[in-house]
């Protein structure tokens, strides 16, 4: 893929997760804790397919994403360990409350998720925004 187009690709993936967590605070809003849990996972999984792009990673397998991201910058310390945290909690909830029956949700809990989220999002756009710089500058 040629730099342009990566750049383009990152950037709406970037966005696209601001829309999504957009759309997880309207939910919450109007008290639809499954839809805000769906919504606040796929926010944080847009800005790590992100991040993702920037290192040639690709998979449509959410686990395997989250196993990268893990062993990637988790594990070798370039990230906090609360951003795995965060992820790994919102990718739980958002399996339980779209594939069991009666999943118990509390609301003040997703209003927790939903803070955490804008949190992980906004540092991994930092990160990013330092690879799309050295990626501009032909570092990486």
């Amino acid at each position: 893929m040629k730099k342009e187009d990566k750049l383009i690709l990152i950037n709406h993936r970037i966005n696209k997760s601001h829309l999504t967590i957009d759309d997880a605070k309207f939910s919450l809003e109007n008290n639809k804790t499954s839809i805000a849990l769906n919504r606040i996972y796929y926010s944080i999984f847009y800005i790590v397919s992100a991040l993702a792009l920037i290192y040639d990673f690709s998979t449509s397998k959410h686990k395997q994403l989250l196993g990268w991201f893990n062993k990637n910058f988790i594990f070798t310390g370039i990230l906090e360990n609360k951003l795995f945290k965060i992820y790994s909690l919102a990718f739980d909830k958002r399996q339980e409350s779209d594939y069991e029956d009666f999943p118990e949700i509390n609301i003040d809990a997703v209003q927790k998720y939903y803070e955490d989220a804008l949190y992980f999002i906004n540092k991994l756009e930092s990160f990013i925004n330092e690879k799309i710089k050295a990626i501009e500058s032909n570092i990486l």
